[in-house]
């Protein structure tokens, strides 16, 4: 049996996604620390204590524990957590010491950060999912530090492995950082599909307590990087104005109440308030009903990994409209599952809208073949990838930093 510290520092597989800064990193942390456990790794999710009443450990199935690590006042926005990766990987590095692992998983740049830290310290190799990249934020328009450029760029040139979702981001990793082809790994997440199965939409609808309406569905967190205003403007130019739009999500990280603000101001100067429903953060679980019950699902991201809600969708059979970047490139297959807009322009997202709404043969066409692409993406399949590659690590001589 191998053992693997996944190092996700500022989200908690614990956490509610959609609240704060969780969203899909949590699920990804959870889904596959699971996955791993119930393939024979044993799995050590270290985070920060980010409430002061949690209890030091929780063991969540068995083989899979959470260790929650003091690092810093519980209550720390993640703009400020740069600060305390020190105190972090000091934590960790203590427990560590009694309760050894093969090899390090980390998550997000800060968890890299300290995990780079620990490879060193502990002679251990180090796994990196990064999730999001800042230079490639940078290209559409949403800038990070410096220190967090920076930060990525030296560990990505000592990582053992590095895990790309798709071959979109494997290039962007190679472009954006000069990361070495052969130490990339292409491990694509999962979905559960014992939840994100096709259902009867009408079905859906009246679990929910929603009438037959055409409806438009956004999943995600309210944050700049996410596009709802994108989802809100389409909403206005469609032609089928009986259309509603139903926004599942909460504010999310240091501009996220700001754009809410901005969101419901643009609701009110388009007149479509009433067409707007508003849903608080659900249990993962639970988004299976909301996907089933939406004719389209839309997915207007600036930048995206992977994607996915795009997945879960297509795997409720819902067709999606989603932006053409990242991971959605891969995910959504233009005119087949869904489609893909190469363009910021909502008139462009309302215009194959509309179409799918008009004919729901075609939508419901698509939709099949979403479910049936979907199912080359199952968390066991990504947890047997990632077991091989860490027993492979332990055989190999650790990279050195350049």
């Amino acid at each position: 049996m191998s053992s693997v510290a996944i190092i996700s520092m500022h989200t908690s597989p614990l956490e509610q996604p959609g609240v704060g800064d969780s969203g899909g990193m949590n699920v990804y942390v959870r889904e596959l620390s699971a996955s791993l456990a119930q393939a024979g790794v044993d799995v050590r999710v270290y985070v920060r204590k980010w409430a002061d009443d949690l209890p030091d450990r929780v063991s969540v199935e068995p083989g899979f524990e959470v260790v929650h690590v003091t690092a810093g006042p519980s209550q720390l926005p993640k703009e400020e957590l740069l600060s305390r990766v020190e105190e972090f990987a000091d934590g960790i590095a203590a427990d560590l010491a009694e309760r050894p692992v093969d090899v390090l998983h980390a998550n997000y740049w800060l968890s890299a950060v300290a995990a780079h830290r620990l490879k060193h310290d502990l002679n251990l190799p180090l796994v990196a999912t990064f999730h999001t990249l800042a230079r490639v934020k940078a290209e559409a328009g949403d800038t990070e530090s410096l220190e967090r450029v920076q930060a990525e760029a030296q560990v990505i040139g000592c990582c053992d492995a590095i895990c790309a979702s798709n071959p979109v981001e494997a290039e962007q990793l190679i472009q954006f950082y000069g990361a070495i082809p052969e130490r990339i790994e292409l491990v694509a997440p999962g979905v559960d599909h014992a939840f994100f199965s096709p259902g009867e939409r009408l079905g859906a609808q009246t679990a929910l307590g929603i009438d037959d309406r055409p409806t438009l569905l956004f999943v995600g967190r309210i944050q700049p990087l996410k596009g709802l205003k994108i989802a809100v403007a389409a909403l206005a130019q469609l032609q089928n104005q009986q259309a509603r739009l139903i926004v599942v999500g909460g504010p999310s990280g240091a501009e996220g109440q700001e754009e809410l603000a901005s969101v419901l101001a643009l609701i009110d100067s388009l007149g479509v308030a009433e067409r707007v429903h508003w849903v608080e953060p659900q249990p993962h679980h639970a988004l299976s009903t909301f996907y089933r019950a939406a004719d389209v699902v839309i997915v207007p991201s600036r930048s995206e990994s992977f994607g996915l809600v795009a997945l879960e969708a297509a795997a409720c059979a819902t067709p999606v409209v989603a932006a053409a970047v990242g991971g959605l490139r891969s995910l959504v297959q233009d005119g087949l599952t869904g489609f893909l807009i190469d363009s910021r322009d909502p008139s462009l997202f309302a215009e194959r809208i509309d179409e799918l709404l008009a004919h729901p043969e075609r939508a419901a066409a698509m939709g099949r073949a979403g479910a049936i692409e979907s199912d080359r993406y199952a968390w066991a399949t990504t947890a047997g990838r990632l077991r091989r590659l860490y027993g492979d690590l332990r055989a190999r001589q650790l990279v050195e930093c350049r």
